[in-house]
Formats: structure tokens, C-alpha cells, sequence
């Protein structure tokens, strides 16, 4: 497969319509990049990524990483100093175990899903929705080599 075919346009918009869904319960941002290799960890490569789209430029610093690279078996999850400051070490360890179940089966689709609704979920504790709140980065899958 292809970064372009790895999800079906269905199964885009899906996740599209699922990182919306989570953010209507948070003030936190979510973004998913999926690529096809990382040469490095998987937590560094998301951390480079992290300032190259711009996920530190939230208002209250809580923008999260879901990071995928697919034929290298790795992912990350990263959070920005806001929810940083908040939380412990092990804050999105619930949310890994739950992909990391899905990934070992192959199923991709399913974990990013279930990461994307898990990271939602963490992150609504720590930042309710505000009324006043604006989506600050596009809910679209961005995609690497």
C-alpha cells in the first residue's frame, strides 16, 4: 500500500469525524500523522513533527501527537507542556495499550480510532470543552513518506 491508500477515503473521513467528535468534549487539539517508515524512535520523530505542524501553537498548550509509522511497527503519542504540567509520566499509557492491542492484529483503522476516542477522553478531564472554543488545527490525517 501506498501513504495515499493506507485508509480508505471512508475510513478518513471517519477519523476526521472522530478527532471533531473528541474535541467537542475538550479544549485540546488532536492530530494524526501516519507515515510509512521512521528511521528513528518513534517519540522523536513525533516530537520533529510536533513543531513542523505546528501543534505548539494552542492557546493553552494541550495539543496532542498520535504518530504512526506503519511499516515500521512504531507509534507515539505525544502531548503538548500544558497537559505536561498536569499530568504524570504515564497519562496516555492507557491509550497506547488500547492501540497497541489493535495494531498487533493489523488493525490500523481500528487503533486510531480507539486512540483517537481515548486521547479525547484523558484529555477532557484536564480540558473541558469551553463555550467560547475554536478549533485551532484541521482535523485532517496528515501524512509523511
Amino acid at each position: 500500500y501506498t501513504m495515499n491508500t493506507f485508509f480508505s477515503p471512508e475510513e478518513e473521513q471517519l477519523i476526521v469525524q472522530a478527532i471533531a467528535k473528541a474535541e467537542l468534549q475538550t479544549s485540546g487539539e488532536i492530530k494524526l500523522h501516519v507515515e510509512s517508515r521512521c528511521w528513528f524512535s518513534a517519540m522523536w520523530r513525533a516530537k520533529k513533527l510536533f513543531a513542523l505542524l505546528n501543534l505548539q501553537d494552542t492557546a493553552q498548550k494541550n495539543g496532542v501527537l498520535i504518530y504512526i509509522a506503519i511499516k515500521s511497527r512504531k507509534f507515539a503519542i505525544l502531548g503538548d507542556a500544558g497537559i505536561n504540567e498536569l499530568v504524570g509520566q504515564n497519562f496516555w499509557n492507557q491509550t497506547k495499550e488500547i492501540m497497541q492491542s489493535e495494531f498487533r492484529n493489523g488493525n490500523f483503522f481500528a487503533g486510531a480510532m480507539k486512540g483517537i476516542e481515548s486521547a479525547g477522553e484523558q484529555l477532557r478531564h484536564h480540558f473541558p470543552f469551553q463555550k467560547n472554543d475554536t478549533n485551532e488545527l484541521s482535523n485532517d490525517v496528515s501524512y509523511g513518506k
